[in-house]
């Protein structure tokens, strides 16, 4: 064993020739070779502290990448497989554990050849030095396919997760078309929110009024916010019945005491946030507008709608002649999203003949265009080619076909970009963890 230094390596060649290790008059080119391998092995085996960085360097994005590609591509295939009347399936990647090992050895292999009288010399010394790597990745794989994966595929996103969506810089006709059954109880394609159906679904009046207020909001002329809403809860309660401690309690709970305009009686409120739809009234008449309000079964003349969810009477007959003051929304679930996506899908023709597939009919009876409810938010190309597409953005095989969503086409990607993050919100993030799988890999 030999402990070498930068400074050392000319002076242990020197020491070998002394000491008749190598031959006295050794070639200069070969004493050149030992320094220049002595050298590179030192440089090499000293150079294993950089070895954990670069490797972390080197794998950390790559596995990003391939968690991304991979969890895109289960959602594309799901939602495949519900085209096709197929169940969903889902698997997390809830740990990744690199490791990486490194080892190394240096070495002198004596040269020995036969001398004259059969007695073998030594002659050189041969430098040799070995590096070796390792990466041995483990998996943790957690099935999602429990009670609380299916009871969150049929929970209907919640009202205050619509406006949300609706206040950011996500397009108001996006979010509406993605995820609402309805708005006044103008269907949005319903009967598209599970399997296929064989009829053709009501859709046209809805998606003419979302086109109008997109319109809108673009503009600037309509604004999703939030206001405090006060409700009384219960009766009213004399001063000395309410004692400081009460309020305090209250106000943990997210309630308030507050007395009466004269001040001699105090009531309970509960506080909740109201979203509303503010109108600009310069917009009043415009014909977008006065469009989206006869569409919807809107009151004229209106600057604010409340937003309320499911509390209308689901037959417009129903409703006073000028119309109602608030906008009603029943939303979808992920699944019903899911679903309603699906039939923005292209079925190979083989398909189709094969009966893999529900095939949905106008009055006419003519084959129903999907893209007439699909186009401008969600498209689904697919090949019958044995290669995947080159202009893929996300693909899948299935059947023997592939399944792709086109690089080019923003508003699908957009729309797909938008459900991978609320699948995530809704599926990944578990209270109550399932068995884990965890698949070792072996090394490279």
């Amino acid at each position: 064993m030999f402990n070498i230094n930068a400074m050392g390596t000319i002076t242990l060649i020197d020491i070998m020739v002394k000491n008749k290790i190598l031959k006295d008059k050794v070639k200069p080119s070969y004493k050149t070779f030992c320094y220049i391998s002595l050298i590179v092995a030192f440089n090499t085996i000293t150079g294993c502290s950089t070895f954990g960085p670069l490797s972390l360097e080197q794998t950390r994005l790559q596995y990003n990448e391939t968690v991304k590609a991979t969890t895109e591509q289960q959602l594309l295939l799901n939602i495949v497989r519900l085209r096709y009347t197929d169940t969903p399936s889902s698997l997390a990647v809830s740990a990744i554990a690199a490791q990486f090992e490194r080892s190394q050895s240096f070495a002198l292999i004596p040269f020995f050849v036969a001398g004259s009288d059969n007695n073998a010399r030594l002659t050189n010394l041969l430098p040799q030095a070995q590096v070796s790597g390792a990466d041995r990745p483990t998996f943790s794989l957690t099935p999602l396919d429990d009670q609380e994966f299916t009871r969150k595929l049929f929970t209907p996103i919640p009202l205050d997760g619509i406006i949300y969506l609706t206040k950011t810089t996500w397009p108001i006709s996006t979010v509406f078309r993605l995820y609402l059954e309805n708005l006044n109880w103008v269907s949005n394609a319903q009967s598209a929110s599970g399997p296929t159906p064989t009829e053709a679904p009501i859709y046209e009046d809805f998606l003419t009024g979302i086109k109008a207020l997109q319109t809108l909001q673009d503009r600037g002329d309509i604004v999703f916010s939030i206001e405090d809403k006060e409700e009384i809860i219960g009766s009213e309660l004399a001063l000395n019945q309410v004692k400081a401690t009460d309020l305090l309690d209250a106000a943990k709970n997210g309630y308030e005491y507050k007395l009466n305009k004269v001040g001699t009686k105090w009531s309970l409120l509960k506080k909740t946030a109201q979203p509303v739809l503010l109108v600009n009234p310069q917009s009043l008449t415009s014909a977008e507008m006065l469009s989206a309000q006869k569409l919807f079964h809107l009151q004229q003349g209106l600057t604010k709608y409340i937003i309320t969810q499911e509390a209308l009477n689901p037959f417009a007959s129903t409703y006073p002649a000028d119309g109602v003051a608030n906008i009603d929304l029943e939303t979808r679930s992920l699944l019903q999203a899911m679903y309603f996506v699906s039939q923005g899908i292209d079925i190979p023709a083989i398909h189709e003949s094969q009966g893999l597939v529900t095939i949905t009919h106008d009055n006419a009876g003519a084959k129903f265009n999907w893209q007439q409810v699909t186009s401008g938010l969600f498209h689904v190309k697919s090949s019958t080619a044995t290669v995947k597409p080159v202009n893929a953005h996300v693909a899948v095989q299935y059947k023997g076909c592939w399944f792709y969503i086109d690089d080019t086409d923003q508003a699908t990607k957009s729309t797909f970009s938008l459900l991978m993050e609320l699948s995530r919100l809704e599926l990944i993030s578990k209270s109550d963890s399932g068995p884990i799988l965890t698949l070792p890999v072996g090394s490279h």
